[in-house]
Parts: structure tokens; sequence; C-alpha cells
């Protein structure tokens, strides 16, 4: 009687930590699921930086290995900020449609940032043939304070600033160009 009895209270307790453990489960992925939707719904929100004025940033300039500080951007003209890396089709593609309406930028700073590596970024700025746009400026942001500066989704990411470098308005790299060039 007591074996019969124990059995029955083992399996009882066997079925019981079963139970708990199921609650666990369901518990656990409900808080799951509700933290993605949560995360799903702040990140699907427009790029944009965290800040309405550009923060001061140094860059090493390509190809010359030069220092390129915000000081040195130039008075009275827009900024167009652009992260990108030199190994993203999406950002080959950008970079190809800027300097076709190049035209289209001429009161407008470009200065194009990235931290995969200086030499990458040389590799890409003689590929482009950069040199012949001065209006880019083009370099490796070490510390990548530009990057985590804006909340970006993907790559190219691109910033307008105004001449008095106030935030205007961000696009993705579904943006065409001329969109980019409207908002000037």
């Amino acid at each position: 009687m007591t074996k019969l009895i124990s059995a029955l209270l083992y399996k009882f307790l066997l079925a019981l930590s079963k139970l708990v453990l199921m609650k666990k489960v369901v518990l656990y992925f409900l808080l799951l699921v509700s933290t993605n939707i949560v995360i799903a719904q702040s990140g699907s929100s427009l790029l944009y930086p965290r800040s309405s004025t550009l923060p001061p940033f140094t860059i090493t300039k390509v190809p010359d290995s030069t220092r390129f500080e915000s000081t040195n951007l130039q008075k009275n003209k827009a900024i167009l900020i652009v992260v990108f890396s030199p190994d993203c089709e999406h950002c080959q593609h950008e970079i190809n449609e800027i300097k076709a309406n190049i035209k289209l930028f001429k009161n407008v700073q470009i200065v194009m940032i990235s931290n995969l590596g200086y030499k990458y970024i040389k590799v890409f700025y003689k590929e482009f043939e950069m040199a012949k746009y001065p209006s880019i400026t083009m370099g490796m942001d070490y510390r990548y304070l530009l990057g985590s500066f804006f909340n970006m989704e993907g790559l190219p990411s691109v910033f307008l600033y105004d001449k008095n470098g106030k935030f205007v308005k961000a696009f993705d790299r579904k943006s065409s160009v001329k969109t980019i060039a409207a908002a000037l």
C-alpha cells in the first residue's frame, strides 16, 4: 500500500513539476514575444540623430590620411552625412547616384564616413574615382562617433543638416538621390 501511495505521489509530483515547467515555458515565451513587439515598435521609427545638431567629430581623410574635423566644414553650406560601408552594394549604388546627380548638391558638403577600415575605404575611393568630386569628403571614423550618434537601421544612411548645422532630415537606403536633393 505504501508503495502504491508513493508511486501515486511520485506521478502526481512529476505531473505537477511538468505543469510548473510548462507554465514557466509559456511565461517565458509570452515575455519574449512581448519584448520583441516593444523593440520592433520602437525600432521601426524613422532614422534620426540623437541630437538636433551635428556633434564635433574627427575622421581620417582618404586618400592622404589627414585629419578632418567638424570645424573644417565649409560655412554656409548644407551638410550631407553619409554613413556607408565600402563593401555594401546599396552604398555603392548610392554613391554612383550621387555622382550622377552631383549638380543637385552644388551647395552641399558631403561627408562620407565608415569604420570598416582605412585601406578598404581607400580602395573604394580609388575605384569610384572620388578625387573628381571635391565637394565629397570621405574618411575613416575610427571611434565610429558619427555612426553611433545616429539611430540607423541599415546602410547607407544619409543625414541632412542645414547651413547652420541643424538637423533637417534622415534618409535610408530606399530613398532616391533626387528625394534627398529635394529636401535641400
